[in-house]
């Protein structure tokens, strides 16, 4: 439900708002004077390694002699930093890194155009890009990163370095792909690691399949355990069941493996079951609000066939996975508007390309793992349309509703926030990573106007 108001006690008075306001703005000081001291500790750091290299000149084992200066440089700094000298000599060269190979992202760091986050994602992916790229590299990032959250440019950041990279992305996959292998590596009190190298894709996907399998475990475990409760039941398929999240995790792993069997089999035969087992039949039925609330039986309307009975029809209902709501003319019955407080699952896919992450400012869950979310609550009157939804996680799906921070949504899937002291925050839907680009005739002309790039044939959706 969208609501700004009725906030009860606990969620703040208007008093309290003028104080988080001027606590906020006193973050604004403490970060600018944050920022001006890691810049200072950053360049006296590098300059205490370029100090280490002047001793050991003219040294007769230059690498050794620096090797000592550095040491000791970084000992007599370990005390000042309260930090031991190995600690000292890392950030000693990760600061002379940073300032003699990343000029232009220390100049925006300086400026504020860019904050301490930034900084790490940056120097931690440039490592890919070469000497000559580094430059354009720096250019691009820090565009990339103003008015971003560092962990939200981090992927972005590693696309555009790996395609700086003089080997193209496919064939150092394919290389390091040839090495994918399961291995045990034995540990200690019985138990050993079970390591598997796969394609990122492939672990990604592994992991999502097995953390929602063992969320539907504990779900129904603590259904059971409201059954056994409530004297209904004896639950016995969770009694003593106590697993954490990680566990369940690995016993489904564990069971997949021993008793699964490979989606992808070669020596399977025409008797066993096909991917087409998993293919469900769907059919459109039209039926009246009263019918399916049983004041009314009259016939529901099976699309393309013929009219069914009031009964099949509120079965088929409760067991629908979607609904859609059909706005008729009273007169003729012609349908004026077509809405549906649940999304189809082309909208659901759409919006999962669209927002890829939760839109609350700052926050990377992915949309997978995520709640659409009505920006205007159907309550409200808000439709289930593309343009009044948004994935939120579910815990900014409760910051929205129980809150004083309240959104609202733009074209183009642009969401603008409004925090409880009235900062605005615009959460754009993010750009593509991979998109089409256009190719130029070798013959200089201009190319024809294309939306996303141009094929040989029309392309394949």
């Amino acid at each position: 439900m969208h609501s700004n108001g009725g906030l009860g006690g606990g969620m703040g008075s208007d008093g309290d708002v003028d104080v988080l306001a001027q606590l906020v703005a006193d973050a604004e000081g403490v970060s600018d004077a944050a920022r001006a001291v890691q810049i200072r500790e950053v360049r006296v750091l590098a300059a205490a390694g370029v100090l280490a290299e002047k001793q050991a000149a003219g040294a007769s084992e230059k690498v050794k002699a620096r090797e000592m200066a550095l040491r000791g440089i970084a000992a007599e700094l370990a005390g000042v930093f309260v930090a031991t000298d190995r600690t000292l000599q890392r950030r000693i060269d990760e600061a002379r890194d940073l300032v003699e190979n990343y000029p232009v992202t220390m100049a925006a760091w300086e400026a504020g155009r860019i904050v301490r986050g930034h900084v790490r994602v940056i120097q931690e992916v440039g490592c890919l890009v070469p000497v000559e790229e580094r430059a354009e590299f720096e250019r691009v990032a820090v565009e990339r990163c103003e008015g971003e959250r560092p962990n939200r440019v981090l992927e972005a950041l590693r696309m555009i370095a790996e395609r700086m990279h003089p080997r193209s992305f496919t064939e150092r996959h394919e290389e390091a792909a040839a090495g994918r292998c399961v291995r045990v590596q034995p540990s200690s009190d019985g138990m050993s690691d079970l390591i598997a190298t796969l394609p990122t894709v492939i672990a990604d996907g592994i992991v999502d399949r097995l953390t929602r399998q063992a969320r539907e475990i504990i779900n129904a475990r603590a259904q059971a355990d409201e059954v056994v409760d409530a004297g209904t039941g004896d639950g016995s398929s969770f009694v003593d069941d106590a697993r954490t999240i990680d566990q369940v995790r690995a016993d489904v792993f564990s069971d997949l493996l021993l008793a699964g069997t490979p989606a992808l089999d070669p020596t399977a035969s025409g008797d066993g079951d096909g991917t087409l087992g998993a293919i469900r039949a769907h059919v459109q039925v039209a039926v009246s609000a009263l019918t399916l609330m049983g004041q009314d039986e009259g016939p529901a309307d099976l699309a393309g066939r013929s009219p069914i009975d009031a009964a099949t029809a509120r079965e088929l209902a409760g067991n629908a996975t979607s609904w859609d709501r059909l706005l008729t003319h009273p007169v003729t019955g012609t349908v004026l508007e077509c809405d549906s407080y649940r999304p189809t699952s082309a909208m659901i896919r759409l919006l999962r390309a669209r927002d890829r992450h939760c839109r609350f400012p700052g926050c990377r869950q992915p949309a997978i793992r995520c709640e659409l979310d009505h920006t205007i609550a159907a309550s409200d009157g808000g439709g289930t349309h593309v343009c009044n939804l948004a994935n939120l996680c579910k815990r900014h799906h409760d910051v929205k509703h129980h809150t004083r921070w309240h959104v609202q949504q733009l074209p183009g899937g642009r969401l603008v926030w409004t925090s409880p002291t009235g900062r605005i925050y615009r959460e754009d839907a993010p750009p593509p990573l991979v998109a089409f680009t256009i190719v130029v005739p070798s013959g200089g002309d201009d190319p024809p106007p294309a939306p996303s790039g141009t094929w040989d044939e029309p392309p394949p959706f």
